[in-house]
């Protein structure tokens, strides 16, 4: 079967597969308003592409970060290897690894199953702020601390799922993404991915996988038709019914958010919007939804830090714009709402010509592991090498762009910035990964530069603010989106989730209200 030939067929307009295109472009208006930022959305029904929108620069050929949709990734791969006989889901953990001896016996060890990892019951809780790079996963994820008796209670942590790709290694010694090349990815005529990996090449499971949005809708338009493709078996039958239900039983989901408690079935969440939907869901607002009895899908990627607001602005159109097939319908609007500002240059590009920022490097972000990087805050929190401690920073100004280079430890990288109210594209390689970037300057005045960056695969942008002082001072403000504040506000909700303790559930709260101002200070730098 040709590539051609594996696409979802796209619908003559919305209406044909009963798609309200008024309902779609006022969703479209609406998300503009709200400036909630979508990179792309798509919704399929009936098998065709009824609706397809991205936000520029993102595009059709731009892969994504999924960050938690990986997780559905990670437990295809293990219903493929039940439904091989290579395991089953009733098997011990520490079976898989004879070679890691817990420091602490525990009888809970004995009820540590691959079940309970892959329905966030194992028990486990491990250290969301321990630098991954420097230990080993498999070993801090057997002598993390237990929370509770395995099977017993609901609690999401992301090493659970990295645990998941662990075992496929083991048992069909090869990686993730090798193993599903063949079952998944070749024949739905996905490229193969990237996934981020630990120090032995292990997938991160929980998160890390990048891929196209068209990617997702074929994988979740598989699930939605109980494993098929264009008619084509593709995933298990048996397990695609196992995993779309809630798989966890009458155990409690701490979450007030009515969509996270709803249940959780094999990396899946349900909902409880439309009878028996359930969706794939990352952080920042990655989401592929199935809705059954209307068969639609709807899949999104985004930088939206508070996805209930996401979700929200979609139930509030959708599944409301599926109605009866007419066919009298009209192409929907799907302009961009992301543009560059032109720029007009400034005297002050003279004084850089041939001439280096040096940067005063912050010691407390060191300490803490989170160095300022060209990556924006949400990219690099969940990197393995976080990069950073930008310095040796040039500028070479031309008529309608400038190039930007810098260093960040031993790596050097050159972006061009469009200043004509376009986008320049290129590459750079931080933290040993490459990433693909489009990125603007512009002078909001003729001492202050702006410059954009943005990892067009990442759902973040960073932007530096430098301030050319006097005696060749440089004051570099950096920020990011989504906005630190926005994801540190997410974050603090988050904690009446997972810890129970009141008082001290407050004393975090409070303490990670002044984590912006800490996470990315100014710094400064000299002209020399």
């Amino acid at each position: 079967m040709s590539t051609k030939s594996k696409e979802l067929p796209r619908a003559a307009s919305p209406e044909e597969v009963g798609v309200s295109s008024a309902l779609t472009e006022q969703f479209l208006h609406y998300i503009k308003e709200q400036n909630l930022e979508f990179h792309s959305f798509m919704v399929i029904r009936h098998g065709k592409i009824a609706v397809e929108w991205y936000n520029e620069p993102y595009t059709a050929d731009t892969s994504h970060s999924m960050y938690s949709v990986s997780k559905t990734f990670s437990a295809t791969a293990i219903g493929f290897a039940v439904s091989e006989g290579l395991l089953s889901l009733d098997d011990k953990v520490l079976d898989f690894f004879p070679e890691y001896t817990p420091k602490s016996d525990s009888p809970y060890f004995d009820k540590l199953t691959v079940r309970s990892l892959i329905t966030m019951t194992s028990g486990k809780q491990t250290n969301m702020l321990e630098e991954k790079g420097k230990i080993d996963w498999i070993e801090d994820f057997i002598n993390s601390p237990w929370v509770f008796e395995p099977g017993t209670q609901y609690l999401y942590v992301n090493e659970n799922i990295y645990m998941l790709c662990a075992i496929i290694h083991r048992v069909a010694k090869t990686s993730v993404v090798d193993y599903l090349m063949p079952r998944l990815f070749e024949p739905l005529g996905i490229e193969r991915p990237f996934w981020e990996t630990d120090q032995n090449g292990i997938e991160a499971g929980g998160w890390g996988l990048y891929i196209k949005t068209m990617d997702l809708a074929k994988v979740m338009t598989c699930y939605l038709h109980e494993g098929k493709y264009k008619n084509k078996q593709i995933l298990p039958k048996d397990w695609v019914k196992e995993a779309t239900v809630n798989q966890i039983g009458d155990i409690k989901m701490p979450s007030k958010d009515k969509d996270c408690c709803a249940g959780y079935g094999y990396c899946i969440w349900m909902d409880d919007t439309e009878p028996y939907s359930y969706r794939a869901d990352g952080m920042f607002s990655q989401f592929g939804i199935n809705f059954p009895s209307l068969d639609a899908t709807i899949i999104s990627t985004a930088a939206i830090p508070c996805e209930d607001e996401a979700r929200a602005a979609i139930w509030a159109f959708f599944p409301a714009a599926f109605a009866d097939e007419n066919g009298n319908g009209v192409e929907v609007d799907t302009s961009s709402v992301n543009r560059p500002v032109a720029s007009k240059h400034s005297v002050t590009e003279s004084r850089l010509i041939g001439k280096t920022i040096k940067v005063r490097k912050k010691i407390l972000l060191n300490i803490i592991g989170m160095p300022v990087s060209m990556l924006p805050l949400a990219v690099t929190f969940m990197m393995s090498d976080r990069a950073g401690n930008i310095d040796n920073i040039k500028f070479n100004f031309g008529d309608h762009e400038c190039d930007m280079t810098w260093d960040e430890g031993d790596e050097r990288n050159t972006v061009c910035c469009g200043m004509d109210g376009r986008y320049r594209y290129g590459t750079m390689t931080l933290g040993k990964i490459k990433f693909k970037v489009c990125a603007n300057a512009e002078w909001i005045d003729d001492i202050n530069l702006k410059v954009m960056v943005r990892p067009v695969e990442t759902v973040g942008m960073r932007t530096l603010n430098f301030l050319f002082r006097r005696n060749n001072k440089v004051t570099i403000t950096p920020t990011s989106t989504p906005s630190t504040y926005k994801i540190v506000d997410t974050l603090s909700r988050s904690f009446t989730e997972i810890i129970k303790n009141p008082l001290l559930s407050k004393i975090c709260q409070k303490a990670i209200q002044i984590a912006p101002p800490l996470a990315e200070p100014k710094h400064y730098g000299k002209i020399v």
